[in-house]
């Protein structure tokens, strides 16, 4: 039997969000923060397919710059602060936002590579 009729298709952004497992939809898709687990321990799909690479990390610096960065100008221009007020403010607010994102953006990488079947390109011969 093929895993499609075992397990109906789960949303890749429900799984991916939420950190479970693309497949089943119940095991979960971490073993530490950002550490894939080797495989689901509910329907033991191998997650050695999961490389996400860069991606995670390329998404939150470009989403966490638009926020953070917006923010911070628009405080500048309409408060115009203190130095030291940007720091107390946009220092914590870059880091929680970062470390906030990183995790469902790579779960979330992870289940669209799972269900659109991508995998590294190999030359033909």
């Amino acid at each position: 039997m093929v895993d499609d009729d075992l397990y109906p298709p789960q949303s890749p952004y429900h799984t991916g969000f939420a950190g479970l497992c693309p497949r089943c939809g119940q095991g979960h898709l971490f073993t530490g923060f950002i550490n894939i687990a080797p495989k689901c321990e509910v329907c033991g799909l191998d997650l050695a397919f999961a490389d996400a690479g860069d991606g995670p990390a390329v998404f939150v610096t470009l989403f966490t710059g638009f926020i953070v960065l917006g923010a911070a100008m628009w405080t500048e221009i309409v408060y115009e602060p203190p130095m030291w007020v940007h720091l107390v403010i946009f220092l914590p607010m870059v880091l929680i936002v970062c470390v906030g994102m990183l995790r469902p953006l790579k779960g979330l990488l992870v289940a669209l590579q799972y269900r659109n079947k991508a995998e590294q390109g190999r030359l033909q011969s």
